[in-house]
Formats: C-alpha cells, structure tokens, sequence
C-alpha cells in the first residue's frame, strides 16, 4: 500500500508539472522575443535538474516499479494489472523525455547565448513546436499512469475492506 501511495504521489507530481509547462510556461511564453524566449527556456533547462525535481521524476518510476514488484504475488489481486498499465504509461513519458524533449533540450543550449545567436528564429523555430506537442504527450501519458494508480488504489481498498 505505501508503494502504491508514493508512487501516485510522485507520478501526480510529475503529470502536474508537465500539465503546468502544456497550460502556463509554453502559452506565457509564447508570445516573448525570440532571444528571451531561448534565454529563459536554456535557464529553465539548468534550474530543473535538481532534487525535487528528480525526487518526483525518477521517485515515480521507482515506486510503480515497486508497487508492481510487490503486486506479483498477487494470489488474485486486482491491483496488478492497474499497476502495471501506470508503469507502462510513465515509461512511455520516459522514453518521450529522453528521445525527444531532451535532445531538443540539448541542441537549445547547443545554440550558446542567446545575444550571440545570429538566427535566433530558426533556432526557436526548431525547438518550440516539437518540444510543447511531445510535452503534451508526456502531460497525458502521466496523467494516465496517475488514473491508473488512483485505480489501483481503489481496487487496493476494495480487496482488503
């Protein structure tokens, strides 16, 4: 049960900020200057690795992981299956994460400082679109794994209440 609480607890963590980049950060700055725009998101990019952040981003995977290791044995556990999907979606994210937006992440600060960029446009023009569709992706597909560990949940209450 506890591994079923912090993994629905990280992974809400993690489907919240990716929401909140999908519905605040990327519409907010959409409308900036092209070399703000890089500027703030190559500063986003380095302030984001840190612990907090990464308690929720790895602390998700870990935990369903657990929960689902310990829903094995399940002798007809209903959990298991819910778990497993919450796993399987927040790998898929993972694999979004690091296929796509951090490559993207890479060739943005690749770019160097923003004053000394001499096509700021093209350079904005190769990252925002593709970065805020596959961060979209990533919003739904944590947004599923956190339905798929309330459920997991419920049917956890169910088989012991």
């Amino acid at each position: 049960m506890i591994a079923l609480v912090a993994a629905t607890i990280t992974t809400g963590l993690s489907a919240g900020l990716f929401y909140a980049y999908a519905c605040s950060v990327m519409p907010g700055l959409r409308g900036t200057e092209d070399r703000t725009f890089i500027e703030v998101m190559q500063r986003i990019n380095v302030a984001i690795l840190n612990g907090w952040f990464l308690l929720g981003f790895v602390g998700a995977l870990l935990c369903t992981a657990v929960a689902v290791a310990l829903h094995l044995p399940s002798d007809g556990h209903p959990v298991l299956p819910a778990a497993v999907a919450a796993l399987v979606c927040y790998t898929a994210a993972l694999v979004v994460t690091r296929k796509i937006n951090i490559p993207l992440n890479d060739a943005l600060a690749a770019a160097g400082e923003p004053g000394r960029i001499p096509e700021p446009a093209a350079v904005r023009g190769r990252f925002e679109a593709p970065w805020v569709r596959w961060n979209v992706a990533r919003a739904l597909l944590c947004t599923a794994a956190l339905g798929c560990l309330c459920w997991a949940l419920v049917l956890h209450g169910d088989a012991t209440g």
